[in-house]
């Protein structure tokens, strides 16, 4: 039985065959490739960690990956962290998620008098950090936490880095050949 869709489709979809808005918006896992310079304090002792793109660049600014979903409303990633890694204290202009899928994951905000709060997530938990808060994560367990990120615009600005020297060259990994 057929009924009509309520809802009109994006422009860019209009007359498209449904086998192919389904490959279009399907991503495997299986078919990412880790980013391990996917940010720019990412080639720095302690923030190394891997980005698995599905729905858009996230906060990574690698806004051309054609690979992804395309991103319309908010992005979608899935963070790869050994223990001992992390990353820097940001902020971004939206509001961005953490859901842990598998081990164990410190994510702390902070104000802007340096005081910081940590809380440890596991499996199926998740932080909302809003829009303009400082925040960050480690892995300060003993095996690899895999989580995902979700960011709330479909490209956002790169991170809002808390330290001035990571900042400035905040978008240097979008220039390396």
């Amino acid at each position: 039985m057929s009924s009509p869709a309520l809802h009109p489709k994006p422009p860019e979809l209009e007359g498209m065959p449904i086998e192919q808005i389904a490959e279009r918006c399907t991503a495997r896992f299986r078919d990412r490739k880790a980013d391990w310079d996917a940010f720019a304090d990412a080639r720095i002792e302690g923030y190394k960690r891997a980005q698995h793109r599905f729905i858009g660049a996230g906060g990574s600014g690698k806004h051309g990956d054609p690979t992804v979903i395309p991103a319309k409303n908010f992005t979608l990633s899935v963070m790869y962290v050994e223990p001992g890694q992390g990353n820097a204290a940001h902020t971004h202009e939206v509001e961005e998620c953490f859901f842990v899928l598998k081990g164990h994951l410190d994510v702390f905000v902070e104000d802007e008098g340096g005081k910081r709060l940590t809380t440890r997530l596991g499996p199926w938990e998740c932080i909302s950090c809003p829009a303009g808060v400082i925040h960050g994560y480690q892995n300060d367990s003993l095996e690899p936490v895999y989580f995902q990120v979700m960011l709330g615009r479909a490209k956002p600005e790169t991170m809002g880095y808390a330290d001035e020297d990571l900042y400035k060259r905040r978008d240097a990994h979008l220039k390396a050949v």
